[in-house]
């Protein structure tokens, strides 16, 4: 694989209703495969999907699927560790236009130790390149937005320079996931791109298996084969051990690292 990830920073639960785990089961489960930390990053609220895209017939009827806001702003119920295993309270955001406005409000994104920013296409229509160009670039100005998840969309195109050298500027992350190859294959020759200019960009990247269920905790294998082959340096990469992500988590937000020895449940 050439690197050895041992951070989780972006994972469902059962509360995004797509995934099949509980928190506990995935905590466990990371536990067991020597995962050093683990994001609980559920969908925002605004994540939907129409019937017919489900084989109903009455195609107006809509199912959300994305976490209710109390469950974001009740995050402070878990400890910030368990065990061996740092747990950080996360968030992925569905951008829904194209000033990149996601789907919850500043006032719980910053309670949030980590965010990351997506577009999922039931909650943004295909627009221009520059529509997403500049949804990608406004997401990354919001000063509690951390990352930019999945975006090498085969519907969404951006212009890849003008969002990296921001992601960069304002030293955001870039995201390469796993997952993609199994629920988004056709965004695999844009990843690689992506991939590439990071590396020659100097950009900060995340290997991410978004994990949606215990079973894909810790194979990045096909992420990590694609920043191989991109040459992205390891220096890049923020997610290779709990000490480096946590590293990256204090300087950005402007905490004190011993938050994240706390056992138990509080701010």
């Amino acid at each position: 694989m050439g690197y050895i990830i041992k951070t989780e920073p972006h994972t469902h639960t059962m509360v995004s209703h797509h995934a099949f785990n509980t928190m506990q089961e995935m905590i466990y489960a990371a536990e067991a495969k020597g995962i050093e930390l683990i994001a609980f990053t559920d969908h925002g609220p605004d994540l939907r999907v129409t019937a017919d895209l489900l084989g109903y017939e009455k195609r107006d009827t809509v199912f959300y699927d994305g976490a209710h806001p109390w469950h974001f702003n009740n995050l402070k119920a878990l400890p910030r560790r368990v065990g061996s295993l740092y747990v950080i309270r996360g968030a992925e955001t569905n951008i829904i236009d194209y000033n990149g406005t996601v789907d919850l409000p500043n006032t719980i994104l910053k309670k949030m130790d980590w965010v990351i920013a997506s577009i999922h296409r039931p909650c943004l229509n295909p627009g221009t390149i520059d529509d997403h160009t500049n949804a990608y670039i406004k997401a990354l100005e919001n000063p509690y937005v951390d990352a930019i998840g999945h975006s090498g969309l085969a519907k969404f195109p951006y212009d890849i320079d003008a969002v990296l050298e921001t992601a960069k500027r304002l030293d955001k992350v870039i995201e390469l996931n796993n997952h993609s190859f199994i629920t988004r294959p056709a965004s695999v020759e844009n990843c690689k791109k992506i991939a590439r200019r990071c590396a020659e960009l100097g950009v900060k990247v995340i290997l991410s298996t978004d994990a949606h269920s215990i079973y894909e905790l810790g194979n990045v294998e096909k992420a990590a084969a694609i920043a191989q082959e991109a040459g992205i340096k390891q220096e890049q990469i923020i997610n290779e051990n709990a000490e480096k992500f946590l590293t990256h988590i204090c300087n950005r937000r402007g905490v004190d690292r011993s938050i994240f020895e706390n056992t138990n449940p509080g701010e």
